[in-house]
Order: C-alpha cells, then sequence, then structure tokens
C-alpha cells in the first residue's frame, strides 16, 4: 500500500473468516465474490478496479462474471481458473489442510507462506505474515481450501468483459504457465506481464514494481485508456 500513488483510493478486504474478520458460514468462491459485492454496496462504490491474488484472483474472476457492471479492471496475480488441476495442491489439501486442528500449527503456517516464495523477503514482513495466517481458525482454513479447489471458471471466461491483466512470477509452482495461457487465451483483450525469478508471492517479493504496474493499469482503466499501449513494465 505505501508504494501506491496517491492518486489511488486503495481498499485492502478482509475476506470472511481471515484476519479480524467474523468468521461465519460459507466459504465458496461465490460467498466471497458476494461479499466483495455488499462491501462495495456499503461504501457507495458502483464500480472499482479489482485486485486479487491466489485464492484472491480466484474470487475477483467470479466477481467479474457474477457483476461485470461494477468491474472498471480486473488484476489477477498468481492466478488460475481451476486450482483443483494442479494435482500438488489438491495432494497439500488432503494431507495437511484436511489434518488441521486449533490452534493452527505455526509450523504448518510459516511453510505455507515460504512456499510462495522464489526468493526470500525481510523476516519480519514474512512473520506479519505468518501470524495473519494464524488468526484463520482450522474450520475456515479446510472450508475455505474446499471451496477453493471446487471452483472452475475456465468455461466462463470469455464472459470477463473489463480489462485485464494478468500478473505471474515464471517461479511460480501454484499457479502454472499453463494456468496463464489459460487465462490470456479465454478472457478478451488480456495481457500479461511476467516477473523473472519471482514466485508465487511476487508483490512481496518485488511490491515497489508490483504496486507501480498495478497503479499503471488503475488510471488506465479508470480513464479508457489502452493500458496495453501505455505499459513498458
Amino acid at each position: 500500500m505505501p508504494h501506491l500513488p496517491e492518486a489511488l483510493h486503495a481498499l485492502a478486504l478482509s475476506q470472511r473468516g481471515h484476519g479480524d474478520a467474523g468468521a461465519t458460514q460459507g466459504y465458496r468462491l461465490e460467498d466471497f465474490a458476494t461479499d466483495l459485492a455488499s462491501f462495495m454496496d456499503v461504501l457507495a462504490l458502483d464500480e472499482a478496479v479489482i485486485v486479487g491474488h491466489s485464492m484472491g484472483a480466484a474470487i475477483a474472476q467470479r466477481f467479474a462474471i457474477d457483476h461485470p457492471e461494477r468491474v472498471l479492471g480486473l488484476v489477477l496475480v498468481g492466478g488460475s481458473p481451476a486450482f483443483g488441476r494442479n494435482p500438488d495442491l489438491v495432494a497439500f489439501g488432503e494431507t495437511v489442510v484436511m489434518s488441521l486442528t486449533d490452534p493452527v500449527d505455526p509450523t504448518v503456517a510459516r511453510g505455507f507462506q515460504e512456499s510462495t516464495l522464489a526468493r526470500p523477503i525481510a523476516e519480519p514482513m514474512l512473520d506479519l505474515f505468518v501470524s495473519e495466517s494464524l488468526k484463520v481458525p482450522a474450520r475456515v482454513w479446510k472450508e475455505a481450501w474446499a471451496g477453493l479447489m471446487a471452483g472452475d471458471m475456465t468455461a466462463e471466461l470469455p464472459y470477463v468483459a473489463a480489462p485485464t491483466l494478468m500478473i505471474w512470477g515464471d517461479r511460480d509452482t501454484i499457479a502454472t504457465k499453463a494456468d496463464q495461457d489459460t487465462l490470456v487465451g479465454s478472457i478478451p483483450g488480456s495481457r500479461i506481464v511476467t516477473f523473472a525469478g519471482a514466485g508465487h508471492a511476487l508483490h512481496w517479493e518485488e511490491p515497489a514494481r508490483f504496486a507501480a504496474l498495478v497503479a499503471e493499469f488503475a488510471l488506465a482503466a479508470a480513464s479508457g485508456r489502452d493500458f496495453a499501449a501505455q505499459s513498458a513494465a
């Protein structure tokens, strides 16, 4: 957030059951997307540029499909139309996530967050991200993971109407190159920027570059300019 320009009004939403948000029932992608629509209603936001990373990218896709009139632009970071097609993620869910109990083991949370990195980040930052993960109850880990694995928006991607940017690290083992090819090939007018040497959490590894790219795209989308012709990233 500190890297974004003052010209942008950026809001970071804590998903239900995550951070300090209340834990309730219903952790499908559709539930999270409905929460986003309600969040925008409360703030009287008719439309916005929607940015999502990982599970957030899946929610952003769902939102763009279900609420196209509210999306000025879409940024999918480490995204996939169907994370459940990654056998490593399915195995991790079956062997680790579904065996979690409260309180969640800190070594599991740390190992999961470290697995998203291709390069080290500052230890205090990683500690913060792990501590936020530990706020999530085991039940929410399980239900949200199951909802993520069940989601498959491949057939609906052509209905995404907003300008769309994919940002991907070429050392990402969670969202694959094949996933990016599907997204770019299925979402009309979309494009991708690849961060060489970066992992799944590329926004942690290169925050300034990431923020500049998102800002450029968001400002172009808000003004109706052609981002593809503007970007040098």
